[in-house]
């Protein structure tokens, strides 16, 4: 049985002018392309359509997923690795939300009655299911950045990458309570927090203020950042971009 692209498009939601871009970069050809010129889709292709709707889920780039399923021998073996991940997955986005909680609850009892948070419960536990491809995963976009983030760790031990690693988090942490505090993204607190960031980024290279901003895009465009910023709290992903624009427009340009 064959379905036509637009049936293939109600089915799994994405559209046909989709499906047509991943046929012109031979990601996923129909089946056959009929008299009339439409595309038509069988079994197959809707199994192969699954497995790339599953990868961008996880946050793969369009290359990588088409060097995957190149590489693959069978697709049943295939699916089975792409639930292993999704199961992983999963586990860390509950881990994420119990933590995501606990620190809710944690801030509220802070505030009723003035104890430091970090005296109700342990700063690590702040931490928990956030992982450093959480927060470094935008930079796989930027390949010569990447390599110098990569060459700077070869040279640390495993504590001070933690130690990095951690730091990343507690201060997309203290981005989100200038958020809650309801400083726009432009005001004097959180350009600060910005203009460390940016030091940082600048120090293992320079960073040009044109690729800058497309690391400040990348906050809500990049599938798997943007979920990492959204599981501190909702609308930081688009907060962090906006203060990076601010920043650049202010400083860099």
């Amino acid at each position: 049985m064959a379905w036509p692209i637009a049936e293939v498009a109600r089915m799994s939601g994405v559209t046909a002018r989709t499906l047509r871009h991943y046929d012109e970069i031979g990601l996923l050809p129909p089946a056959r392309i009929g008299s009339n010129g439409h595309r038509y889709y069988e079994e197959r292709q809707l199994l192969r359509l699954q497995q790339i709707l599953v990868l961008r889920a996880l946050g793969v780039g369009l290359t990588e997923i088409s060097r995957i399923i190149g590489d693959q021998v069978d697709e049943l073996e295939a699916l089975r690795g792409h639930h292993h991940r999704l199961v992983a997955e999963r586990d860390r986005l509950d881990a994420l939300a119990t933590t995501v909680s606990r620190t809710i609850a944690d801030l509220e009892r802070s505030r009723k009655d003035g104890t430091p948070m970090t005296a109700i419960n342990r700063p690590e536990n702040l931490f928990e299911g956030l992982q450093p491809a959480d927060i470094d995963a935008s930079l796989r976009d930027f390949p010569e950045h990447a390599e110098a983030a990569r060459h700077a760790t070869a040279a640390m031990t495993p504590a001070e990458i933690e130690a990095g690693q951690r730091e990343r988090t507690a201060r997309m942490v203290r981005l989100a309570e200038l958020l809650a505090a309801g400083h726009p993204a432009d005001a004097e607190p959180t350009q600060c927090m910005i203009d460390e960031e940016y030091r940082m980024l600048s120090g293992l290279r320079t960073v040009s203020p044109e690729e800058y901003l497309a690391i400040a895009r990348s906050c809500t465009e990049n599938e798997q950042w943007h979920a990492a910023y959204e599981a501190i709290t909702p609308g930081l992903a688009a907060y962090q971009r906006a203060a990076m624009e601010a920043y650049a427009a202010a400083r860099l340009s």
